[in-house]
């Protein structure tokens, strides 16, 4: 109970650092909470036009939710739920931003990624596919996490059945809006110029 609580905690700490807003503080773009979505993640990075920050974002907080993931297996292989878990509600939730982060799709990727490799590929394909067809970056990210218990069954991980569900629940509920939007049929597209809440 001791080590699922510290690996909790640590990847929690983790998980929460901001690249997203670290990066383009640096680069004088000012604070991306600021601009569209006001999201910390990589699609509201590319709102500032930088293609390459918003590539950085994205790869950056995938591997914190990897290596997160992979230091608690190191010392314990089923340590690695609590990490993954820790790491995502770090990402989501960042003590450092008073609580407001990002919507944990790259996140969510790595810790899955970390856990389960097939899985993390078949969620990575299933994006690139929906987004493909729909430009819409949300339902790619919506439709990638809600096949995760299935993924997990199929490649012969059940026990990771009940933190799937919770992976779900909460990348569903870091997107109510997008949901809204999406059944309305007004969900920008990927790279659409709108100040509107997107999936970033």
């Amino acid at each position: 109970m001791t080590e699922r609580l510290i690996a909790l905690f640590g990847a929690y700490l983790l998980g929460s650092i901001p690249f997203g807003w670290l990066l383009t503080r640096a680069a004088g773009l000012g604070d991306i909470r600021d601009i569209g979505s006001g999201n910390i993640g990589a699609t509201n990075v590319l709102r500032t036009g930088n293609k390459k920050l918003a590539a950085a974002t994205l790869l950056l907080d995938g591997l914190k939710g990897a290596v997160a993931v992979s230091i608690a297996q190191h010392y314990l292989p089923s340590l690695g739920p609590a990490a993954a878990l820790g790491a995502l509600l770090g990402h989501l939730f960042p003590v450092w931003l008073k609580f407001r982060g990002g919507k944990g799709v790259a996140t969510g990727i790595g810790v899955m990624t970390a856990l389960v490799w097939p899985v993390g590929v078949t969620m990575m394909v299933t994006w690139l596919l929906m987004a493909k067809r729909f430009k819409i970056s949300s339902l790619a990210a919506l439709t990638a996490f809600g096949f995760i218990p299935v993924d997990v069954i199929v490649f012969g991980r059940t026990d990771l059945v009940p933190l799937s569900l919770t992976v779900v629940a909460l990348i569903f509920y870091k997107h109510k809006d997008n949901i809204h939007r999406l059944f309305h049929l007004n969900e920008p597209k990927i790279g659409a110029d709108s100040q509107n809440k997107s999936a970033g």
